[in-house]
Formats: structure tokens, C-alpha cells, sequence
């Protein structure tokens, strides 16, 4: 098998209970009442998207649909709208994972982001239809900051995963 240009080592397979631990955290940092500042990055998306590149057999658009439910019920907001950007977020993670996964981190960010403003147009066009009022232009600068925490998240949730340097020089792998 041929090895992604972006990996320089061979991964351990992953725990599920870390997938749900981290979709957990993920979750309760979103459900914390920080206010309703538009730029404030969406971390339960980020580790969505993180876990439908890299597990996506694992982590897919039921999950996202489920946690996009979650999400609608804690804001208030109209039923359906997290839900309809979290599964369209997967759906285009999911689509892209084989290609986003031969680019380095840095690379990764810059394909994810587009992904990132698509859903949050979605998400501010599903708002404005339903009635509500423009959060202002600040919103654009939450896809940035997903894209920016984006190699922190990689580094974060696959150091679990790293094998610890092995002292063996005749071991192969």
C-alpha cells in the first residue's frame, strides 16, 4: 500500500471510546454559555469533520445529523439548521477524504476552509429565511479560525494514535 505524502508514520488503529470522548468535549465546549459572538469557532464541527476524514466508517452523517439536533435544541435556533450543516459538512468531508489526506496539515486547512464558509452560509442562509436577523460580518472570521485550529486538532486527536519511537534497529516497521 502506498503511503499519503502527508504521514510520516505508521498509526495505531483508533479507540472508539476516544471518538466519543472527543465528540463529548467537543459538544460540552458548544454548549458552554459563552454568549452569541458570530466569530466564536464551532469546535464540535471541527472534530466532526476531523473524524469523518480520517474515521469515516466510524464517524458519519448520522452522527452529524444527531449532534446538529443536539446543537439546534441548546441555541434555540430553528430545528434543523446545525443538523443541515452538520451533515452537509460531512457529506463534503467525507467526499474529499481520500485527497485531503495527501496534503500536509497546513494544506488540509487550506482545502478544509472552503468547506467551513460553505457551512456557514448555509447556516446564515437557513437563519436569514427563517426570519432572523444578520449576526453581522464577523461571521466570516469563524471559518478562518476552524481552518487555523485545524493542524492544532490534528495534532491534538491523532497523538493517541502515534507509536512511540521503537529502540529495535532491526525491526522493520
Amino acid at each position: 500500500m502506498i503511503m499519503p505524502r502527508g504521514t510520516d508514520q505508521l498509526l495505531l488503529p483508533v479507540n472508539p471510546v476516544f471518538i466519543a470522548f472527543t465528540l463529548m468535549a467537543a459538544l460540552a465546549v458548544n454548549l458552554l454559555p459563552l454568549g452569541r459572538q458570530p466569530a466564536l469557532p464551532d469546535l464540535l464541527a471541527l472534530v466532526l469533520v476531523f473524524w469523518n476524514v480520517h474515521q469515516p466508517r466510524r464517524v458519519g452523517i448520522g452522527w452529524a445529523f444527531f449532534f446538529g439536533l443536539v446543537m439546534d435544541v441548546h441555541q434555540g435556533a430553528l430545528l434543523g439548521q446545525h443538523a443541515l450543516a452538520y451533515t452537509l459538512l460531512s457529506y463534503a468531508a467525507i467526499s474529499i477524504h481520500r485527497r485531503l489526506l495527501w496534503f500536509g496539515v497546513y494544506g488540509q486547512a487550506l482545502q478544509i476552509l472552503p468547506v467551513f464558509f460553505a457551512v456557514h452560509l448555509v447556516t446564515l442562509a437557513a437563519r436569514l429565511i427563517a426570519g432572523g436577523m444578520f449576526p453581522g460580518w464577523s461571521i466570516l472570521l469563524a471559518p478562518l479560525f476552524e481552518a487555523a485550529l485545524w493542524p492544532l486538532a490534528t495534532a491534538l486527536l491523532l497523538a493517541p494514535q502515534r507509536r512511540a519511537p521503537d529502540p529495535d534497529r532491526n525491526r522493520p516497521l
